[in-house]
């Protein structure tokens, strides 16, 4: 079987779309691998970036995607709503076919050796890769941010696991790891209030005492005029989608908020949206198939949990070779 990985590049910038395009240029076009979107935001100032193909080729465009984000990319002067601490915040090597996750923990640290000493950077392993309990989660990593990293960072404890203990004075730090496929979900508040976004985010998030492998936060959309719960699901076979959704709902009761519509960041899996479907369509006594066609898995994807911006090409499995659309 051929072996198929997911990489989904980080990048802090979200409002330039020239700088964007000359750096996801460097993912476009390559043999072997389909950039398969580059979805800026510029709320957050940042670019989420998704390819797929085999291992090596994308391995091998990174580095050079990274020397154009120092090239274009200053922390110094860099805001927005999403936390970040590099140029390129983070780089994860996700399992889809043929390749198991120990595997894509390889590519991780091979990346991490090769970029950290092309470029003089500090690299953090992460998640699968971490090599320290208190490295496996983004945000512990990520915590003060470019800024406090500076001083972090010489902290025997926050020794980065490649390059200098010594922040890149433009591009900051970057995590890379590996990680099972997770699903990036943000749900809409109808409120410029940050009270019901950032106590709904407390009582959502695992580490605040709320379901397990759910990483919350508020995060304002000035472009919108509204907040929103940003969410990243790192199990959605845990705590599926219907789940959390209902929890946002039930919780935005408290506070009299309106939800007006939710999205997907970066690609899901097609079993994450036939789950929760499920949830929705079995009281009416339907059935939903693991075949549904793609078309069909997102449009009810829309009625069921109110997406925005969503289509067949946003499901991981609709993007492999041989699929059909």
């Amino acid at each position: 079987m051929k072996k198929i990985i997911e990489c989904v590049p980080n990048i802090s910038e979200g409002r330039d779309q020239a700088k964007i395009d000359r750096i996801v240029a460097k993912l476009k076009d390559k043999p072997g691998f389909s950039l398969i979107s580059a979805e800026p935001d510029k709320d957050y100032n940042r670019t989420v970036i998704t390819v797929i193909g085999d291992p090596v080729a994308i391995a091998d465009a990174i580095p050079d995607f990274v020397a154009e984000a120092i090239a274009l990319i200053d922390l110094n002067r860099h805001t927005g709503e999403h936390p970040r601490m590099g140029a390129v915040d983070v780089i994860p090597f996700v399992p889809i076919s043929g390749i198991e996750i120990e595997e894509c923990v390889k590519i991780a640290e091979d990346v991490a050796s090769i970029v950290s000493a092309r470029f003089d950077i500090p690299v953090f392993l992460y998640a699968k890769a971490a090599r320290r309990p208190e490295r496996i989660l983004l945000p512990d990593i990520r915590k003060g941010e470019f800024e406090g990293m500076k001083e972090k960072i010489k902290d025997p404890l926050w020794t980065p696991d490649f390059g200098p203990a010594e922040i890149h004075p433009t591009f900051g730090a970057v995590a890379i790891g590996a990680r099972m496929p997770l699903v990036a979900f943000n749900v809409d508040l109808a409120t410029a209030e940050e009270k019901p976004a950032k106590d709904i985010s407390r009582y959502l998030r695992g580490s605040s005492g709320g379901y397990q492998f759910v990483q919350a936060g508020p995060a304002y959309l000035e472009q919108r005029g509204h907040y929103q719960v940003t969410m990243n699901i790192l199990d959605h076979t845990k705590n599926p989608i219907y789940r959390i959704y209902e929890a946002v709902k039930m919780e935005a009761k408290r506070f009299k908020v309106e939800i007006t519509g939710c999205e997907l960041v970066g690609l899901v899996p097609a079993a994450a949206i036939v789950e929760s479907l499920r949830y929705y369509r079995q009281p009416e006594g339907k059935k939903t198939p693991e075949d549904m066609p793609f078309e069909e898995l997102a449009q009810e994807a829309i009625k069921r949990l109110g997406l925005r911006d969503f289509d067949a090409k946003k499901i991981i499995e609709a993007n492999l070779p041989g699929a059909v659309k």
